[in-house]
């Protein structure tokens, strides 16, 4: 590596509506960069908690039950890259994540995969130290370091921005759910701005909220451009996760990550690239492995309690496999419910089994047994 390393910090103590000069919550083109860098350069950028600090180790369920998901997420950022330009695609290493020494993860009422079946708030505090987090509120469980950024990417430019912002709002009309833009709570603030940047919540081309966990040092995701600068942001980075976090967090902390830049002028419109992709291809890359060493497997199908057939239907299939994971749990393990559902969000994985025997489609629960101790 013979670039520069450049730094963003951030003040830990103040949220970043108070400190917009380093970071922003929506995506927008005409948000200013913080610094420049060029390819082959590091940037290693502080990064704050996804619900910036509304949780502590002091926190009571009444408070997380009343959480502002306004702030959501707070992001680190944006870095533009020299040269970059529409129809390039930049390739971002993911070369280092220190974790902070608290993360937690919560249940938020009406918020989750299976919010319908878990309406009260839930939290759960993990001390982290020496490579696992472990909490007091699920004793006998230790999860190991797998860190990477929940939300990572480039702005959008400007006639995407507007497309998205179409589409999405098309699919609220049909009855669907989106958040359209929103400036309550947006940073920066400015109205030209808030009023029409795109929501941190869904991932899309350019990257954004992706939660893909094996997005971990040595790994790269490769994006393509479509702002000038591409302008690169992230934030709501995780120790650890399973496949699908499904209570809708991870074990959620501060972090301090490096990221390397490498730019390919011209690849995403030369090879046709429309979407972001991720790739680890290093001598230092970790063998595959499809499963766990010892786990326990649940399969669901799309079938309803009271027995009747949703065929094809792979969401039904993933909400039984992970039902059924929560109930082998509790039976198990001991544990109550919440702290089942708690359990599979940072370590279950969701997998797609298969989604051609019509009309059962499986989706399986995977529960490495390793994490407990």
């Amino acid at each position: 590596m013979t670039g520069t390393t450049h730094r963003i910090d951030i003040d830990e103590s103040r949220p970043l509506i108070q400190q917009p000069e380093v970071g922003h919550n929506r995506w927008h083109e005409d948000i200013r960069p913080v610094i420049h860098a060029r390819s082959g350069d590091r940037v290693t950028m502080q990064t704050r908690d996804a619900f910036d600090g509304q949780v502590t180790r002091q926190s009571t369920l009444d408070e997380i039950a009343k959480i502002d998901l306004g702030p959501v997420h707070p992001l680190t950022g944006p870095v533009a890259i020299d040269g970059a330009e529409e129809g390039d695609l930049l390739e971002v290493r993911v070369v280092d994540i220190v974790p902070a020494s608290f993360g937690y993860t919560v249940q938020v009422p009406g918020f989750g995969f299976l919010a319908d079946h878990f309406p009260d708030p839930h939290l759960v505090r993990w001390t982290i130290a020496d490579g696992f987090a472990e909490s007091g509120d699920l004793p006998g469980v230790r999860i190991p370091y797998l860190a990477h950024p929940g939300v990572i990417g480039l702005a959008p430019g400007r006639a995407l921005r507007e497309r998205i912002a179409k589409r999405e709002a098309s699919l609220v009309a049909r009855g669907g759910f989106a958040m359209p833009p929103d400036p309550v709570g947006a940073v920066p603030g400015d109205p030209l701005i808030a009023g029409h940047a795109l929501r941190t919540i869904p991932p899309r081309e350019v990257a954004g909220n992706i939660d893909i966990k094996q997005l971990n040092p040595g790994t790269s995701i490769y994006i393509p451009v479509s702002a000038p600068g591409g302008l690169f942001s992230v934030g709501d980075v995780h120790f650890a996760q399973g496949d699908s976090e499904t209570c809708g967090t991870a074990i959620e902390m501060r972090s301090e990550s490096t990221f390397e830049f490498h730019l390919h002028k011209g690849a995403a419109a030369s090879k046709g690239i429309r979407s972001f992709y991720l790739a680890r291809t290093g001598t230092d890359a970790v063998p595959y492995r499809s499963s766990p060493g010892r786990f326990v497997a649940i399969p669901g199908m799309p079938i309803t309690a009271d027995d009747e057939n949703h065929g094809g239907d792979a969401t039904l299939a993933a909400k039984n496999a992970l039902l059924g994971m929560i109930e082998y749990i509790v039976r198990e393990h001991g544990y109550t419910r919440q702290q089942a559902y708690a359990i599979c969000s940072v370590a279950v994985d969701l997998k797609v089994s298969e989604l051609v025997d019509v009309p059962n489609f499986i989706v399986t629960a995977f529960l490495p047994l390793e994490i407990f101790v």
